[in-house]
């Protein structure tokens, strides 16, 4: 009987620590890329970006597009920190505006 409740125990132990790390790993592979768009994304088109994680296999910068679309890029390229500089821009520009007429 101690041999089976040891048995159930561990199965028990196991199935908690797969169920915990499953959410972990479905959000990981979502959000890593694995190659570069190629093209030129015009700026207009970009809404918001994010990088990816340090556990995805290359280093990327996601462009988002109001479409809801997104596209890996690579984060050496000028074209591509010249939008970011222009998206990190434009949000504290509407930040700021809307900042000053809800205090006036």
């Amino acid at each position: 009987m101690r041999i089976l409740m040891s048995l159930l125990l561990l199965v028990l132990f196991c199935s908690l620590q797969l169920t915990s790390s499953a959410p972990r790993a479905l959000e990981s592979s979502s959000s890593c890329c694995v190659q570069f768009y190629k093209k030129k994304i015009p700026l207009n088109l970009v809404v918001s970006f994010y990088q990816t994680g340090s556990n995805c296999p290359i280093s990327a910068i996601v462009f988002r597009t109001a479409a809801g679309r997104e596209f890996c890029l690579d984060p050496d390229s000028s074209w591509v920190n010249s939008h970011i500089a222009k998206v990190n821009s434009r949000t504290t520009t509407t930040t700021t505006t809307k900042t000053l007429s809800t205090t006036v």
